[in-house]
């Protein structure tokens, strides 16, 4: 049930700061596993369009909820001839009266969110042992992929490639701040690698089945438009694959529509979502030199069960004052 409200009670303004704060890696794993397990009712975002100039802006609703807890719903606004170019607000809610509880930043909820899910997925499909990270991308999402990793990973290196060499090494600077072995490289080599995670726009694959080496995790973050790819129908032919939800990865998951319209698999091909994953309906990987894949587009329970933690957290620390 939702903490109790009181008349005097007013809407909790979290930011980016707080946010990230508010979700720790093992609690937000946690929390993000239990939502796949439980479930919840969270429709396909909703995606709306106009031309504001020369550029399309966008407009994303992501609503979920669970009846009798808690109702919560991430506005996103993208306007690409903008910096930032991507806006984005979470609003949380009371399941029963409706009653608003919690406005929280959507940027800082999405990307710690989508890395969890990642590791999620990543803790039933890579190996153990798992100890050389490469980075695709060098945006927020690859700072939170960065960091959420060694989380769960016994991770001893994190090569970092961008198209951008800059962003590459000033990423990799900040994750070494932070404590964990970033590097940019020039050229990736996915041969090297135990785990890869793209998070980039790349309309054209970056990981390409020929030269993963077997025993190799891949993680597809950033190709979330069927136009977008960041691997070809190769990899995911010869892979275990898995998605977050099977709804989103066919309507949206270009890595995936790419594959299936290209003739390589047909979407019997896919061997689980994440929540057959967590609940053990499906065994995860099965030997060490399995190749296997888990490609995510984002699903709202994530969201709402970040935003739920977050918020109950703010609510005891603030008891607790």
């Amino acid at each position: 049930m939702p903490w109790p409200m009181t008349k005097e009670a007013r809407l909790l303004h979290l930011d980016h700061a707080r946010v990230e704060a508010l979700l720790p890696w093992s609690a937000l794993l946690e929390a993000i596993g239990a939502m796949f397990r439980t479930g919840c009712e969270a429709p396909l975002r909703h995606a709306h369009a106009w031309a504001e100039g020369a550029e399309r802006n966008s407009l994303l609703l992501m609503p979920a909820w669970q009846a009798g807890r808690y109702t919560g719903v991430k506005i996103v606004h993208v306007a690409p001839g903008h910096t930032p170019a991507v806006n984005a607000a979470y609003l949380l809610s009371d399941a029963g009266s409706g009653a608003p509880l919690a406005l929280l930043d959507g940027g800082a909820l999405t990307d710690r969110r989508t890395a969890a899910a990642s590791v999620l997925a990543a803790r039933h499909l890579a190996r153990p042992d798992s100890r050389r990270l490469l980075l695709l991308g060098s945006g927020k999402v690859a700072h939170a992929l960065g960091s959420a990793y060694p989380a769960a990973f016994p991770i001893e290196d994190i090569a970092v490639w961008s198209r951008d060499a800059g962003r590459a090494e000033r990423l990799a600077a900040r994750l070494r701040a932070e404590g964990h072995p970033g590097r940019a490289v020039a050229d990736p080599n996915p041969g090297e690698a135990d785990i890869i995670s793209a998070a980039t726009l790349s309309r054209a694959p970056l990981v390409k089945g020929e030269v993963v080496r077997p025993g190799t995790h891949v993680d597809l973050v950033g190709a979330f438009r069927p136009e977008m790819r960041e691997s070809d129908a190769a990899l995911l032919a010869r892979a275990t694959l898995a998605v977050d939800t099977r709804a989103g990865a066919l309507a949206e998951a270009g890595d995936v529509v790419q594959a299936i319209a290209e003739g390589a698999f047909d979407a019997a091909h896919i061997a689980a979502d994440l929540a057959e994953l967590v609940r053990g309906e499906h065994p995860g990987r099965r030997n060490p030199g399995e190749v296997t894949v888990f490609k995510s587009v984002g699903w709202a329970g994530e969201d709402l069960a970040a935003a739920i933690l977050a918020y109950e957290g703010a609510v005891e620390g603030a008891a607790r004052e």
